[in-house]
């Protein structure tokens, strides 16, 4: 009952909080793009990451409700990208524009630019979540980075090989991740995480439907809320930890 009154408080009372753009530097120089959401500068950060084709664009109507679970956001254009909900990816025209690689896995270098920013602006760890190809970057980067506490993942999958194969890279990962995908992505995703241990992974899937990526959040899925529920509960949990 209580986390039903938890998610009936974030579909339902969101205080809408300005966003600001700012710009931060890949270590190979590339300028890139980012939609800053903040309630205090001192809380932690939850970096946002859009899926293939897409922009910082595709949190435009859930940023503000990552708020609601007490992280500011930081919604970040990554190189590799296009246009979604009318906002255009800044960081991929410029890489376009400017002659620098721009497949899924040069964006790592803009996430991690993303993951110093943050951690400097606030001192905290940070919580990934990733879309689609940035969802398979973030566990990744989870395992490498001790500056990100935890992994909110919507529909990773093996996006990079022949060069780096998923499966194997997050042999071992023990830190919480989250890891959401439609009803028909599920069994796949069962797979990709075997390595995983039990005790850091938590799994969401509804029993039909569902969306790829990160657009199970939002409202045109008719599951949205029920992703919203998983995630709270996920949130309640890693919250927990961090207060031992």
């Amino acid at each position: 009952m209580r986390l039903f009154l938890v998610a009936v408080f974030i579909f339902s009372v969101i205080a809408l909080h300005a966003q600001e753009k700012v710009i931060f530097i890949a270590e190979d120089g590339l300028k890139i793009t980012a939609d800053l959401y903040e309630i205090d500068q001192d809380k932690p950060f939850i970096i946002l990451l859009h899926q293939e084709g897409s922009s910082r664009g595709e949190y435009k109507q859930t940023a503000n409700k990552f708020l609601k679970f007490g992280y500011n956001c930081l919604a970040v254009d990554l190189r590799s990208g296009g246009e979604v909900n009318f906002i255009q990816n800044h960081t991929a025209l410029l890489a376009v524009q400017q002659g620098y690689s721009a497949d899924y896995l040069s964006s790592s270098k803009d996430l991690e630019a993303a993951i110093r920013w943050a951690k400097e602006r606030s001192g905290k760890p940070v919580v990934l979540l990733g879309s689609s190809f940035s969802a398979s970057l973030s566990l990744i980067i989870a395992k490498q980075n001790p500056d990100v506490k935890a992994v909110i993942a919507f529909s990773p999958g093996e996006f990079f090989t022949p060069e780096l194969k998923i499966q194997s890279s997050i042999n071992d990962l023990n830190k919480p991740i989250f890891v959401a995908s439609s009803h028909r992505e599920s069994p796949y995703i069962d797979t990709l995480l075997t390595a995983v241990p039990d005790e850091f992974k938590t799994t969401y899937a509804p029993n039909d439907g569902g969306e790829h990526g990160s657009k199970s959040l939002w409202k045109s899925n008719p599951n949205n809320q029920e992703y919203w529920l998983a995630l709270t509960m996920f949130f309640s949990k890693i919250n927990r930890m961090h207060r031992r």
